[in-house]
């Protein structure tokens, strides 16, 4: 018996997921636990195993599509077997199947001013759908240098499919040979009209176009999916909130001292490489919870207040930046606290992460101390109100002991908050704690 293959809910706040690719074809044998497609959220990037046994009847996602959750994607069963009752929201299999099962349109087929007119009356345009051209109907267009640009799909939800792209190809003026290869060559459309007998385009026509592309020095790149949604957000941040940001600095020769211990402690079999972020953060928990004013979320008319500490820190993956969620942190030992962010940023970094990891920060870090930083502004990730950037380490004057003056390690801490929900005063009281509970901490 045939059985559906659905599109994974990944996470109770996940509406939809960017399909990416199909690692079996349609018509091939698949076997239930092997690779079947890959997919992405707004988060991050994931595989899905086939369900059952049996053979891909149909598929009904292409790259790049966003597919809703638990929207059927493909059908897998016997060969042969009907697909009719899992066909999605009535429409056909994919653009490709709907493509073959569609009548070819020929040059010499096409010529009598009704049939194009029946076919134009058919048309969706695909500038109001947004649905796209299949890639074999991108693949003639490119061979044919045809622009897609004022083509209307016909396809399902709009998309251009390649009998679109081959009625545009028969019904483009007359051209010579020369001067479609010189098009094909400079990779730009042909004229719409050319100046030989009849309109004919000639290849004085097309060398006389400026050419698309103006210089090789540049290649344009599609944004992935999460890229999208970081600039949207960092947009919007800006846009929306009352920023404002402090800066000051901690010494940093007791946390380099407990750094110095922990290694010495690890050499003899101890568990935990807990770092300068660590302590960091464990300060900066701590500082939270001597500060219940800055743990909130700003609501528009209220303010949300929270009793523990959720933080959120970023990490750098190659596929952007992602911030997940130590919930609870403020119940975690340092040990604790460190263990969990290397679980979640290894998470992140291969791309696995449970995107409800992702939510419910109540305050936010984010550190590029490891790139020489000396001095930044975060942006705040609303609804939180503040966010704690972390310096590098650098070397500052400062009076020693006995009245003289020195150098000392001091590292640098920029607090972004938001002053519709702060005022400076608290800000500043909960910046000079993070900074005294650095200045205190030990490793037992």
């Amino acid at each position: 018996m045939a059985e559906a293959v659905i599109m994974p809910r990944q996470g109770q706040s996940v509406e939809s997921c960017i399909f990416s690719e199909w690692f079996v074809q349609k018509g091939e044998k698949v076997n239930k636990g092997d690779l079947l497609f890959s997919y992405e959220t707004d988060k991050a990037a994931f595989e899905q195993e086939a369900p059952a046994d049996g053979i891909l009847l149909a598929t009904f996602a292409e790259e790049g599509d966003e597919i809703p959750v638990l929207d059927v994607i493909a059908v897998i069963g016997a060969e042969g077997e009907s697909i009719e009752g899992f066909l999605p929201r009535g429409s056909a299999p994919s653009s490709e199947t709907t493509e073959e099962k569609a009548p070819e349109i020929h040059a010499s087929s096409v010529g009598k001013e009704e049939s194009s007119t029946t076919v134009a009356a058919q048309q969706v345009s695909t500038a109001v759908s947004g649905a796209g051209i299949s890639p074999r109907a991108k693949n003639l267009a490119n061979k044919a240098s045809i622009s897609i640009d004022g083509i209307t799909g016909s396809g399902p939800e709009g998309r251009i499919i390649e009998r679109d792209v081959q009625s545009a190809i028969t019904s483009q003026p007359k051209a010579t040979p020369l001067a479609r290869a010189i098009a094909a060559e400079e990779n730009i459309a042909l004229p719409s009209k050319g100046s030989g007998a009849g309109g004919k385009i000639l290849a004085a026509d097309v060398k006389q176009m400026p050419s698309v592309t103006l210089a090789d020095d540049f290649t344009d790149k599609k944004i992935s999916n999460i890229r999208k949604i970081i600039a949207q957000n960092m947009y919007e941040s800006l846009a929306n909130t009352a920023q404002l940001t402090l800066h000051t600095s901690a010494d940093a020769r007791k946390m380099m001292a407990a750094r110095k211990a922990v290694k010495a402690k690890m050499a003899e079999g101890y568990a935990y490489n807990i770092t300068i972020n660590d302590m960091v953060t464990y300060a900066t928990v701590k500082a939270l919870m001597n500060n219940p004013e800055i743990n909130i979320h700003f609501m528009g008319d209220s303010i949300r207040s929270f009793s523990n500490v959720h933080l959120g820190f970023a990490v750098d993956t190659p596929r952007g930046l992602m911030v997940p969620t130590i919930k609870n942190a403020n119940h975690l030992t340092i040990e604790g606290l460190s263990a969990n962010a290397k679980e979640l940023a290894n998470a992140c970094q291969k791309g696995n992460l449970d995107p409800e990891k992702m939510q419910g920060a109540t305050f936010t870090m984010t550190n590029l101390g490891g790139f020489g930083i000396e001095m930044f502004t975060p942006v705040l990730n609303p609804p939180q109100a503040g966010i704690l950037g972390v310096n590098t380490i650098t070397q500052q004057p400062a009076q020693l002991e006995g009245g003289i003056f020195g150098f000392i390690p001091k590292i640098g801490l920029s607090l972004s908050f938001d002053h519709r929900a702060l005022d400076g005063a608290p800000a500043a009281r909960f910046l000079q704690d993070i900074k005294n509970e650095i200045e205190k901490i030990t490793i037992e």
